[in-house]
């Protein structure tokens, strides 16, 4: 065989450990996959951390006769035997895999571990599929009982939904007690069955498989339990029903504590085997039928010659046994001579779950000492008897003693191992040994079975070439594998007689795993189109810690190593591994190439070789051309019948597409001498445009590309004109002699067009040269116009630098206008040519404006000269001599692009002011806020709807912090003369940021533009009514930012016309406010005072500060909303009006339209609901405690709270309960004296705090808004005034007492109050002052003023410390307003003598 390479495994690319990975070397060889498995550690001493023995593949491509070379362990022979053992610990393990590799069960003695695999990032960051532990424990029940076998069956899901996957995996464990147990995989026992009282030597299963042919027996599923001289064998079906009814049970009783289901019992059948020595091992054939002969010859040999045949064969189950005398056995059981058995079911739930749910321990299998369990059954189940089965026949010798048994998937073959290293080959049917193998000491086997892909197969003709076509069924290939862990080699045979097809160097102390089965639960109903995902073979390797499985091609069963098809997929190989060689020459690689391709037979695989070198990027284009010029001669020489016409095309369009490439790259390399930059007014009459129009798209681009340097950077490619080969010739694809473009990304798209056009487009490379090559090649003119455009719209910032690009855009657009099918001949000026609609479309779609800008106005350009040299032909003889310069033809094209350019425009302006923004932004900015804008395209306009470019404005509004004085400050700046208060206004435009003024003249400037631009879409209102609703949708994303929905009111006031005022705040309303209001109203009912921030956060979805500002801008919403409704009847509905570019404009109603739609509220029913809001407002501001809002209102009050502002609602009326307009006074009082208690408060502090945290409550009038709400509230307006105005004198602010005392009505009401305020005032001052002589100042006063001053208590007022010539002034007030006739005059007389005579 052929030298040993090493070849690095790959991990595996799906989501399942043993499917996804390519082959470990070439396309032909049988390979491997790996999973990362840990091992465990307490099975173990330690895993050698030494580095682990390569993957070798053995060469079974070589061509020579040599024998594989043992391989070189990494381990000498020299090394501690102590090292060999902890390598060697799986041996020593029980050990199973699930065949859908989603669990792995490994035991020894009592202990077990439960893995799961799961996808993890590995030391080298990338993720595989590494074992993690589910579940480990011990489970042993009976003392003294080790674990003798495992099985991990997957169990099918019964749900019509299912995917391939199972349900869930059963695992099967049996002990030396003779005990079989179930297991979920999360350790919980679902039913232990004692069969036999003999220890289990053997579990093996057998599930279904749909019959290959009609003519074979369809094999029932069965689990098989080997015991010495017994075997049982348990029905699939029953068995799974029984496993399901056991798991239900575990899941009620988990659930419900308490609960007990009966399973049905066990079918099974348990023969006892007699006339053999010893058996070790056993496999299951199934059912089988003799045929009229076999039967004769059978009944002859047991009853001799008067022995009586049936009419039809019977039915056998046959068991085949390997041991000693005989070194196996053949047993065939008759189908209805013992009758099944029913097994009473032992369930491992009854009235409570046991302590079969285990804790997942630490680590791998971090063991209890032994856990809890309450005592299983002290009497041990009955054991039927055996029904005797005497061996058939068998294979009979003495010195020779089995070890395992491994079946065929085809149920006709089978491997077995013994004592003497040797692997026999048994025909089960007839029961001979047909081969034999050497040296393989403690082997161990398992089988492949690969289906034939159809498309591959050979032709079986003896006279045809290896291009036939085949035809008939799949066929099916064995594959015997063999580990010998002496030698530490894996072998792959084809059988019966095939040859040796693979041979990898593994390790020594790996364990291979053949389960034999699948997923039990399906027939030949439920597996119709079902795919179980499962492996067929696998190996686990301790050292290195992985999880490998093997695959095999179906063609290396064909012939031997002759086969035409497996040396060239060696070829494949030979070439794939000369192109990733280090080899730097180039003609070596060459010739070497040729030379491979040339020997290679099939075409398919030919030309498969040929993609691997067009892929390589290492191969230059010389020996690309010349390898495929080659075998494109050497096509050609062959006979007409045998060349494969599929290839021959293929190499003739990859060889056209090199060829192109070669003369691109050419055309690219031999720059020509630039032409001079053309002036201003050569681009104007290029583009036929007056010097005003180019100039003023001059400024336009300029601003343009000013704001958009600020705001994106654009990354540029060294080499714009550079494609390897490699990328050119997986873009392109010849279909019927034109090339196409695949279908990829966009800067796959811009590098192809790079490649071909911006050397053009530079100016650096011949226009005319390109575009014939191009066409020559096979391209399309639309195709080369896409690229072309494509390339254009994406290289903006570039084009923008160089003028001189528009006039190579305009001569390339000339040359491909005028290539044949561009342009259709029936076209006429009164239709729409697909020619220049392509190129339309690709400008409305692009969202970089100003390079769209450009190539429409050169579309228009280079449209109008081709109608204009077609209408000079037309009318040349018509019109002959005269004038016509001064003439334009009109063409429906024409009127397109000049529709298409007034968009274009309008997106570049737009796009332009959005792109601007101030520079300076010192306060605190939301996240919301610094979210990027999407860039424009006139498509995305046009689907916007009408309000789609206001709306674009409002949000580039939001995101800059503008207040609403920013959009109505350009009539402004236009209509006013003076600079001071044009200044004076510039500093005041930002709510937030007074202070960030830089960069707003242009700002200011670009803003006039777009109003000039969009009258009817930025007319004042519409813009100010997308603003505020674009405040509240965000405020409405984050609650704490309660300056969004002020903001969003302020911008509702400055719409000036009543009707759209009036929806939108209906709007902001019912979507965003009523839902949030409700939710605070109720909480604070509920506590009875301001609740805290926890409450706040848990009902509304706000801090209480956030709150508190949301009330008062709900009760602004609604003040601006009844102000609205007022003002709307003395003005008419607006209008709405679009711009002519944008009159086709579709897609979602503008909020404008839809707040005109808005019903007219309920004047009462809003009132009512903004006195609930002003109420919230002042116990949250206000912190008033002791009060329940909807205290205030009846039950029809409260009852219409909330309700659609447009309904009709029964209201109070008529007369109020007296107890509630008692707490309604209460309340309103209450709001007075906070409001003044703060507001002394503040003016001793001087604290500023408040203000920030709420900016619209700008020179809130509390005792005027308690005024008003008295007068809603039915409670006398003067009471609160009185009370505002003893207040203030309480807290000693006797200056804002006089102001408030002149809107009092009822003053000398109001004097009688203030007069007792002053007696305590002169009361403090004599018995608790300072003065000297206090009390014989006292005692001088008359009788009754003493006498009256004593009574008082001074600690009723909030200040006392008032200057004694304040409260003369007070004392005066009062009696300048009380009557002669007043019972207190006589006593105010004398209080202000009594003042008077205490000095100052």
């Amino acid at each position: 065989m052929g030298p040993h390479r090493e070849v690095p495994l790959e991990r595996p690319s799906s989501k399942h450990a043993t499917v996804g990975s390519r082959p470990v070397e070439g396309v032909g060889t049988a390979w491997l996959l790996s999973t990362q498995i840990k091992p465990p550690q307490s099975l173990i001493a330690a895993t050698s951390a030494g580095k682990s023995t390569s993957w070798e593949d053995g060469g079974w491509g070589a061509w020579d006769e040599a024998e594989l070379q043992e391989p070189v362990s990494s381990y000498e022979e020299e090394e501690s035997n102590s090292k060999n053992q902890r390598n060697y610990w799986l041996q020593d393990c029980v050990l199973s895999l699930s065949p859908t590799n989603d669990l792995m069960v490994i035991a020894n003695e009592q202990k077990a571990v439960f893995l799961v695999p799961k996808w993890k990032h590995s030391d080298k960051g990338k993720e595989e599929m590494q074992y993690a532990v589910g579940w480990s424990g011990s489970l042993n029940v009976e003392e003294g009982e080790c674990v003798s076998s495992v099985l991990c069956i997957p169990l099918a899901s019964q749900k019509r939904s299912s995917t391939g996957r199972p349900d869930w995996t059963c695992i099967v464990v049996g002990f030396t007690s003779g005990y079989v147990r179930f297991y979920t995989e999360s350790g919980v026992l679902l039913l232990a069955q004692l069969l036999n009282e003999d220890p289990v030597l053997q579990l093996k299963c057998r599930t279904y498989e749909i019959p290959r042919h009609p003519g074979v027996t369809e094999q029932n599923e069965e689990l098989s339990i080997l015991y010495p001289a017994a075997i049982v064998t348990i029905d699939g079906f029953s068995l799974f029903q029984s496993l399901r009814a056991c798991r239900n049970q575990v899941a009620r009783a988990a659930a419900s504590g308490n609960e007990n289901v009966q399973p049905p019992p066990l079918a099974y059948k348990k023969w006892g085997l007699q006339d053999v020595d010893t058996i070790v091992d056993h496999a299951s054939i199934g059912i089988m039928t003799l045929c009229p002969f076999d039967q004769m010859k059978t009944a002859s040999n047991i009853g001799g010659y008067n022995a009586a045949i049936k009419n039809s064969p019977p039915a056998m189950s046959q068991y085949v046994t390997v041991g000693a005398n005989p070194f196996t056995g053949f047993f065939f059981a008759l189908e209805g001579s013992s009758q099944p058995l029913l097994s009473h079911v032992a369930l491992a739930v009854a009235s409570k779950l046991t302590s079969a749910l285990f804790n997942a321990a630490s680590g791998w299998l971090g063991w209890k000492s032994k856990h809890e369990e309450e005592p299983v059954q002290k009497q041990k189940p009955k054991v039927e008897p055996a029904t005797p089965l005497a061996v058939r026949f068998g294979l009979p010798d003495s010195r020779r003693h089995g070890e395992r048994i491994c079946l065929s998937p085809c149920n006709t073959l089978a491997a077995v191992t013994d004592e003497f290293g040797r692997v026999i080959l048994l025909d089960v049917t007839r029961g001979l040994a047909v081969r034999m193998w050497k040296g393989y000491r403690d082997a161990e086997v398992g089988w492949i079975q690969t289906v034939e892909d159809l498309q591959e197969r050979e032709t079986e003709k003896m006279d045809s070439s290896p291009f036939g076509n085949a035809q008939g069924p799949s066929r099916v290939a064995q594959f015997l594998v063999i580990y010998a862990p002496k030698r530490g080699i894996l072998e792959v045979w084809s059988t019966q007689q095939g040859p040796r097809v693979g041979a990898f160097n593994v390790g020594k102390y790996c364990r291979l795993l053949y389960p034999g089965y699948k997923i039990m639960g399906l027939n030949n109903v439920t597996s119709q189109g079902w795919q179980p995902q499962t492996y067929q073979i696998c190996l686990v390797d301790p050292v290195s810690g992985s999880v490998k499985t093997v695959h095999v091609p179906f063609h290396l069963s064909l012939s031997d190593k002759k086969s035409e098809r497996a040396k060239d997929m060696h070829l494949v190989k030979k070439l794939n591994a000369l192109l990733k060689a280090k080899t730097s020459d180039p003609d070596l690689i060459e010739a070497e190439a040729k030379e491979l391709i040339l020997d290679i037979k099939y075409p398919a695989t030919k030309k498969q070789a040929l993609e691997s070198l067009l892929t390589s990027e290492r191969v230059p284009l010389s020996s690309l051309t010349n390898i495929t010029q080659t075998l494109m001669d050497n096509l050609k020489k062959q006979e007409l019948e045998c060349v494969d016409e599929g290839l021959l095309q293929f190499c003739a369009n990859k060889l056209k597409l090199l060829n192109l490439y070669e003369l691109v790259s050419k055309l690219n390399s031999q720059s020509i001498q630039n032409e001079t930059s053309p002036s201003d007014n050569d681009l104007a009459k290029l583009l036929r445009l007056e010097e005003k129009d180019f100039h003023r798209l001059e400024t336009l681009l300029e601003n343009y590309k000013k704001e958009n340097t600020q705001t994106t950077t654009q990354l540029t490619d060294e080499k714009d004109d550079m494609l390897s080969v490699k990328m050119f010739l997986e873009y392109l694809e010849y279909e019927k002699d034109v090339i196409a473009v695949k279908n990829m990304e966009d800067g796959e798209y811009v590098a192809l067009g790079s490649f071909f056009f911006w050397k053009c487009l530079c100016g650096e490379s011949s226009m005319e040269e390109m575009c014939r090559a191009l066409e020559s090649a096979g391209f399309s003119p639309q195709t080369l116009l896409s690229l072309l455009l494509n390339l254009w719209l994406s290289k903006e910032k570039d084009i923008l630098d160089k003028p001189d690009s528009v006039r190579c855009l305009h001569t390339m657009l000339s040359l491909l206008s005028k290539m044949k099918v561009a342009i259709d001949e029936s076209w006429d000026m009164q239709s729409v040519s697909p020619w220049w609609q392509q190129m339309r479309s690709a400008c409305v779609q692009s969202e970089n404006s100003a390079a769209a800008l450009l190539s429409a106005h050169v579309g228009h350009s280079v449209t109008a000269e081709i109608i204009d040299s077609v209408t000079e032909k037309k009318f040349s003889e018509i019109i002959v001599g005269s004038d016509t310069e001064s003439w334009e033809a009109l063409s429906l094209d024409t009127e397109y692009w000049k529709l298409l350019l007034k968009q274009l425009e309008d997106c570049l302006i737009l796009q332009t002011l959005l792109h601007s923004k101030v520079a300076k932004r010192t306060k605190r900015v939301s996240s919301l806020q610094t979210e990027p804008l999407g860039r424009l395209s006139v498509k995305k306009l046009l689907e916007a709807g009408k309000g789609g470019i206001a709306d674009n404005v409002a949000k580039w509004v939001f995101r800059q912090g503008f207040s609403p004085i920013i959009l109505n400050v350009t009539q402004y700046k236009n209509t006013t003369d003076s600079t001071e208060e044009y200044v004076e206004m510039h500093n005041n435009l930002f709510l937030e940021e007074p202070e960030a003024a830089t960069g707003l003249e242009r700002i200011l400037e670009l803003l006039q533009v777009a109003y000039q631009q969009f009258p009817c879409s930025l007319e004042v209102d519409v813009l100010h009514a997308h603003c505020s609703w674009e405040c509240v949708v965000q405020w409405n994303k984050d609650p704490e930012e309660a300056c969004f929905l002020s903001r969003s009111i302020d911008h509702l006031r400055c719409i000036i016309n009543a009707h759209i005022q009036h929806g939108i705040a209906l709007m902001m309303w019912s979507t965003f406010i009523v839902k949030r209001l409700s939710s605070a109203t109720y909480i604070m009912d509920k506590v009875g005072k301001a609740p805290k921030d926890r409450l706040c956060r848990r009902d509304v979805g706000m801090s209480d500060t956030a709150m508190t500002a949301f009330l008062g801008c709900c009760s602004e919403l609604l003040q601006a909303l009844l102000e609205a409704d007022v003002s709307s009847d003395e003005m008419q509905a607006p209008v709405l009006d679009t711009e002519d570019a944008w009159v086709s404009v579709e897609g979602p109603v503008s909020i404008v339209e839809l707040a005109l739609e808005q019903k007219r509220i309920h004047y009462p029913l809003v009132e009512h609901q903004f006195v609930l809001c002003t109420v919230l407002y002042a116990i949250m501001r206000l912190s008033l405690k002791g009060v329940k809002p909807l205290s205030l209102f009846d039950s029809k009050g409260k009852n219409a709270f909330f309700k659609d502002l447009t309904s009709i609602q029964l209201l109070p009326s008529g007369d109020m309960d007296p107890d509630m307009l008692s707490i309604r006074q209460q309340f309103l009082l209450k709001v007075v004296s906070a409001a003044v208690q703060a507001l002394c408060s503040s003016q001793k502090d001087r604290e500023v705090l408040e203000e920030d945290r709420f900016p619209f409550e700008k020179g809130k009038n509390w005792p005027a808004l308690a005024a008003d709400l008295a007068q809603y509230l039915h409670i006398s307006e003067d009471l609160v005034r009185r009370h505002y105005v003893c207040e203030l004198y309480s807290y000693g602010m006797d200056h804002l007492g006089e102001e408030a005392f002149l809107q009092v009505a009822d003053k000398e009401v109001l004097a009688s109050q203030l007069l007792m305020l002053a007696g305590q005032r002169l009361a403090f001052t004599l018995l608790h002052g300072q003065i000297k002589d206090g009390m014989e100042l006292l005692t001088r006063l008359p009788p009754t003023l003493s006498t009256w001053l004593k009574a008082l208590d001074p600690q009723e007022i909030q200040n006392v410390e008032v200057p004694i010539a304040t409260t003369a002034r007070l004392v005066s007030k009062v009696i300048e307003h009380l009557p002669e006739n007043h019972g207190q005059y006589s006593l105010a007389l004398n209080l202000i003598e009594a003042v008077e005579a205490i000095p100052a």
